[in-house]
């Protein structure tokens, strides 16, 4: 049966705009490490349970740029550098994070040298570098009492479009610090945070309560809020 062209005209458009709304935009996630990046990919997963934008990782571009200088003194400044770095490199939205541990009676070290606290190049072996600053941490505590050991996981998000910020965020989390780890999960300080109100350590969380509680989740839980409707009304 012919339909008039009208008619044609009218379902073309139709199928257009369907596939113009199932648009997936992409958004690069600026890490390397896998680890993070999946425990963020399932943070944001909570925003979109369908249609989410395809984020992809450092990992996954053919020619990843090469890790910016950061001159930032705070995790928000840092976090701002590298969505504006990445994302004037790639040309794609980036979506970049600082973040850290704090501890009260260290005057708030590591703070933002929180992944190279010891010196090690985390790049060259994550886990060496993990140990190197765990070591280090707690020989800086050597004879501080349990109820000075207060501390906080703070992370700051950024969104860019080259050089400019879209959206912001920032999360944390208290605990203490305690001398023995405990736990197989998470990565960097994990083991070595204890939570009161959860009795155990980061480290010992299932993942999905982790990325529930913690500074990372509530930083990006934010960001994706927001993001939902940056993307909802067009982009900037």
């Amino acid at each position: 049966m012919l339909l008039p062209p009208r008619l044609y005209a009218v379902l073309a458009l139709g199928t257009l705009l369907c596939a113009m709304t199932t648009i997936r935009p992409r958004i690069l996630i600026a890490t390397g490490n896998p680890g993070k990046f999946r425990e963020i990919i399932a943070i944001l997963a909570e925003a979109w349970p369908a249609a989410a934008p395809n984020w992809v990782s450092l990992a996954d571009l053919p020619s990843p740029p090469p890790e910016p200088d950061e001159h930032g003194r705070t995790f928000a400044e840092i976090a701002r550098e590298k969505a504006i770095y990445y994302s004037a490199a790639t040309g794609l939205w980036t979506l970049a994070d600082d973040s850290g541990l704090e501890v009260d009676a260290l005057g708030g070290e590591p703070g933002v040298y929180s992944a190279r606290y010891a010196g090690v190049n985390h790049l060259d072996d994550r886990r060496a570098a993990d140990a190197a600053n765990n070591a280090r941490l707690i020989e800086r505590l050597r004879g501080v009492p349990p109820e000075r050991r207060t501390a906080r996981f703070r992370c700051a998000a950024a969104l860019a479009d080259g050089p400019r910020i879209l959206l912001e965020a920032e999360g944390l989390v208290e605990g203490r610090i305690i001398d023995e780890p405990r736990g197989s999960g998470g990565f960097g300080y994990d083991p070595h945070f204890w939570l009161d109100e959860r009795g155990c350590t980061s480290a010992e969380l299932p993942a999905d309560e982790k990325n529930r509680i913690s500074h990372r989740g509530r930083a990006f839980r934010a960001l994706a809020a927001d993001l939902r409707r940056l993307l909802a009304t067009g982009g900037a």
